[in-house]
């Protein structure tokens, strides 16, 4: 039996869970979630990985590159360097630009959106992720976000939106605590304790659905339909978990074991690495085709004390990143979680090869270049060569002026999306970008 106050916590998951789902409904599956057979190339799934605080070039550039050319003779730099043994599928980029997003101390939406962001600033578009989910091959769960920060702000804001969106005013919400989205993922194939979480949250939710749609019919319509989108969420939510429970035998193949990293962590990257885990198992068992991780959720915050660093939020981006310790345990930190995505998806047979040949990973961050930057360079690393569409073992410089929002329409174009430009008029192009269409130069 579930005490009161279990209970109660099962209610704060539920609305957790259902506000952290795009508004809208979520899209029915054309196939079983097994990983999509393909034998023509293109991406299958994507993943972002954005880090907080700016990418130095300096940081991910060899030495040794003067220009754009193949990375076969270079030696990484120390930062990125757990990246070494797969160089010959990374593509660096760098000379992209957002002067128009307006980064400062972040972009926030406008980092994925390619459009003016800045703190507490609504998305006023879908971003990037979101487009890339309708348009990949159809899953469970479209589009995953999931957050890490200090396990202060992990624990007790467990849901934010500062990434992603599905369009203007429609922000999409990251998870951050690894038991909530447990619960949400696996909580129907698990047993115990979680499976008695997950069958409270259930019918708390049901039964929330049902009186709010009955309050919101007395409500004025301009109130009414906001409500409806609050209650939309919670049927969402119902709708997820009652698919999830149509493929049961099948998420046992992927789910994550539950330790004391979850409920007993000793530092905040111990739920780091959980919700990473939770993303890649997500993307291995075909229950989402777009992973956004945010390392620091877009903020200005984040912490590492797992990693031995005591300093941490916004002083972190007054340090120099290159050849600051500090700033290399980040980053190789970052890099091995690369590298635990590669691994994981080259481990699942997919078509003639596996799920990473189909998958292209891009690392950023929602900074640009550094934590107060006008966005006059945005580096940018791609893994991943979707069956050799894009150029990968390679730097590339970036002569002129693109925007992000070309190598954006680059991945639409890619998805099989007929687009010139991402998120830009005619006329704000015409300033900012001096060529349409696709950033021909990461394509082979």
């Amino acid at each position: 039996m579930l005490n009161r106050r279990t209970l109660l916590q099962s209610v704060v998951t539920a609305t957790g869970a259902a506000v952290s789902l795009p508004l809208g409904p979520i899209r029915a599956m054309a196939s079983p979630v097994s990983p999509i057979k393909t034998t023509n190339g293109g991406p299958k799934r994507i993943v972002f990985f954005l880090q907080n605080q700016g990418f130095d070039p300096k940081t991910c550039i060899p030495k040794s590159m003067h220009g754009s050319g193949s990375l076969a003779k270079a030696r990484l730099p120390e930062p990125i360097s757990p990246l070494e043994p797969y160089k010959e599928r990374l593509h660096i980029i760098n000379g992209l630009h957002g002067l128009h997003t307006s980064p400062s101390h972040s972009a926030f939406f406008g980092a994925l959106g390619g459009y003016r962001g800045g703190d507490g600033v609504p998305p006023s578009a879908s971003t990037i992720d979101y487009e890339l989910s309708k348009a990949l091959p159809q899953t469970l769960l479209p589009h995953l976000c999931i957050g890490m920060d200090s396990m202060e702000n992990m624990a007790t804001k467990p849901t934010i939106a500062t990434l992603s969106a599905s369009g203007a005013g429609q922000p999409i919400f990251m998870h951050s605590n690894p038991n909530h989205l447990y619960q949400m993922l696996y909580g129907g194939i698990s047993s115990g304790d979680i499976r008695r979480k997950h069958e409270a949250q259930s019918s708390v939710m049901n039964q929330i659905e049902i009186l709010a749609a009955a309050k919101g019919q007395s409500l004025p319509k301009s109130e009414g339909q906001r409500y409806g989108q609050f209650v939309q969420g919670f049927r969402d939510g119902i709708e997820l978990r009652e698919r999830l429970d149509t493929v049961s035998d099948h998420l046992r193949k992927f789910a994550p074991k539950v330790d004391d990293r979850y409920t007993k962590p000793q530092f905040e990257t111990d739920w780091h690495d959980c919700m990473l885990d939770l993303g890649i198992s997500s993307l291995a068992a075909g229950v989402t085709n777009t992973l956004t991780i945010g390392s620091g959720r877009g903020e200005i915050f984040g912490a590492w004390k797992g990693l031995g660093i005591d300093q941490q939020g916004h002083n972190l981006g007054h340090m120099d990143q290159p050849d600051n310790p500090i700033w290399i345990k980040i980053r190789q930190y970052n890099s091995r979680m690369l590298v635990r995505i590669i691994q994981a998806l080259e481990s699942v047979p997919e078509g003639s090869g596996t799920m990473m040949d189909n998958t292209l990973i891009v690392y950023t961050s929602n900074n640009a270049d550094s934590q107060h930057t006008s966005g006059a360079n945005w580096p940018v690393m791609l893994l991943g060569n979707c069956g050799g569409i894009f150029k990968s073992g390679c730097f590339t410089q970036v002569e002129g002026k693109r925007p992000i929002n070309a190598l954006y329409t680059t991945l639409l174009r890619v998805a099989g999306q007929n687009v010139d430009h991402f998120n830009m008029s005619e006329q704000l192009a015409k300033q900012f970008d001096r060529g349409t269409g696709p950033l021909t130069e990461v394509l082979a």
